[in-house]
């Protein structure tokens, strides 16, 4: 992280000066804003690492602690300018990502110094065959920005209609209030009137004029935004006040309803008991009871015992018919034993 920090000609380290600017040109190396203008001082220069000629108008301020990635962040936008190509310009998808892998094979050369030249000429080459397609696509891009320029400005203004008529009736609220009081203590003093009825025809005055403002929040606004369409076919903008601005709810399929069916369990051990069976086998004898707090969550001493079965048989082999199998072939053998042995 020091080295990036670091001019690498006068050998300046933010350390030591904060306010030292670190310039990056289309080299990738950087050099401080000082060398930078001693370098042209004579009117030309080159880089002191590469020594690739350089020109004062390219360089520019480092936004990044590696350098090497505002040269590639520049590369990219250089390349992409040109190599504007979208998807409906190929007939297939395919012949589309294989373009795209070509743009980002002509940008890693030229941030790693691959072939450069060879690079440059495909570069030209692509230039001459595709300036048609390429200017279009540069036109139909400006166009969009330009639109969604206008419909961010669009809604900026509405927004800050709203913001003022939202003020406006706050202001205007607290005026008839102001108002109202004034009005009330005005018939307090003056008035040979009850108190308590003119307390109550205030308070009534005030919830009817109260139910008589309009809202701001529901106040239409003097501008519509017409809503536009991208090439793509999205729409982007505002609508209008009695469209409705909701997609359109997805039909579902009709599904069987949900119907529980037990789990089925793989041993290749002797099946365990069943979980009610475990207390009538005085399976419970050396696990604790639960407490009050576990059954209250429905935790019971039978979950674990029956958890342990399971894992406790599953790792077993056990089949039935090469049990039988195996205790003949011992039998037998047995026997044969024996034999041998008396004749003996």
């Amino acid at each position: 992280m020091d080295d990036y920090q670091t001019c690498p000609k006068c050998k300046t380290t933010k350390y030591r000066n904060p306010a030292m600017v670190l310039m990056v040109n289309a080299c990738g190396h950087a050099l401080c804003e000082s060398c930078v203008e001693l370098l042209f001082a004579k009117g030309s220069g080159a880089c002191p690492e590469c020594k690739c000629p350089l020109r004062r108008n390219n360089f520019r301020v480092q936004l990044f602690e590696d350098p090497a990635v505002d040269k590639e962040v520049d590369i990219r936008k250089r390349i992409l300018k040109e190599f504007n190509k979208r998807q409906e310009d190929f007939p297939t998808l395919r012949e589309y990502n294989d373009y795209l892998e070509e743009v980002e094979t002509i940008i890693f050369n030229l941030v790693f110094d691959i072939d450069p030249a060879g690079t440059n000429k495909m570069i030209d080459n692509y230039k001459k065959e595709n300036k048609d397609i390429t200017q279009k696509n540069r036109n139909r891009q400006s166009q969009e920005e330009m639109e969604l320029e206008e419909l961010l400005e669009a809604e900026k203004a509405q927004q800050s209609e709203k913001a003022n008529l939202y003020v406006n009736a706050e202001l205007e609220e607290k005026k008839q209030k102001h108002k109202a009081r004034e009005k009330l203590i005005d018939e307090l003093m003056f008035s040979d009137a009850d108190a308590k009825s003119i307390v109550a025809s205030h308070v009534q005055a005030t919830a009817a004029l109260a139910k008589e403002q309009p809202k701001a929040a529901a106040q239409p606004s003097s501008g519509v935004v017409k809503s536009s369409k991208f090439s793509s076919g999205v729409q982007i903008g505002l609508r209008g006040q009695h469209t409705n601005s909701f997609l359109p709810i997805p039909k579902q399929e009709d599904l069987p309803l949900y119907r529980y069916t037990a789990p089925v369990f793989d041993y290749d051990g002797p099946p365990p008991p069943a979980i009610e069976k475990l207390g009538k086998l005085n399976y419970f004898a050396n696990i604790r009871a639960a407490n009050i707090t576990e059954r209250a969550g429905g935790y019971t001493e039978a979950m674990s015992c029956c958890r342990a079965l399971q894992e406790a048989l599953g790792g077993l082999f056990y089949s039935p018919q090469l049990t039988h199998k195996t205790a003949v072939l011992a039998t037998n053998s047995s026997t044969q034993d024996t034999d041998d042995m008396e004749t003996t």
